[in-house]
């Protein structure tokens, strides 16, 4: 009985284990995280392209390699090769990232900021809306409605007795 119990509420997905498992994963915190990831990776892939099919060609062309991987080489006695070409690639590409995540993401939202906090200590709210309703605005409102309901009533009543 108890086994039967136990598959039926997992068939219906009640069990403890699997509603902490949706809760989980419906968090705004996965989510978040979980888009990070897929736009880094596509970022990561077109400043890889950037690096790979423009910086790396005119680097390579400066040390008369084919590549920017295979420049500066420096051979060992054994035969292996030090290439200090993929060394200077991978740091062209650490610094555009780091570049670019500078001046396209953290830098405007520090300006953002610091625009914020400007207008906050002026006293001037970051939201200013147009026509705001106040208190009042809506109890009249509400009369209105109230007052307009009571005729409809009042008319709909009087025609019912003369019928």
């Amino acid at each position: 009985m108890a086994l039967t119990r136990t598959v039926s509420q997992v068939i219906r997905l009640e069990h403890p284990v699997i509603n902490g498992f949706k809760e989980f994963i419906m968090r705004g915190n996965v989510i978040d995280l979980a888009v990070a990831v897929v736009i880094g990776t596509a970022f990561t892939a077109l400043v890889t392209s950037i690096v790979t099919s423009i910086f790396n060609p005119l680097i390579a062309s400066i040390f008369k390699a084919d590549s920017l991987a295979k420049a500066l080489p420096l051979t060992l006695s054994g035969g292996d090769k030090i290439l200090f070409g993929a060394v200077i690639g991978a740091l062209i590409n650490f610094l555009l990232i780091a570049a670019v995540v500078y001046f396209l993401i953290v830098l405007p939202l520090n300006k953002l900021k610091e625009a914020q906090d400007r207008r906050r200590a002026a006293g001037v709210p970051s939201e200013v809306v147009a026509d705001p309703t106040t208190e009042l605005d809506l109890l009249t409102e509400i009369r209105d409605l109230l007052a307009r309901n009571a005729a409809a009533t009042a008319s709909d009543e009087g025609s019912k007795h003369t019928a």
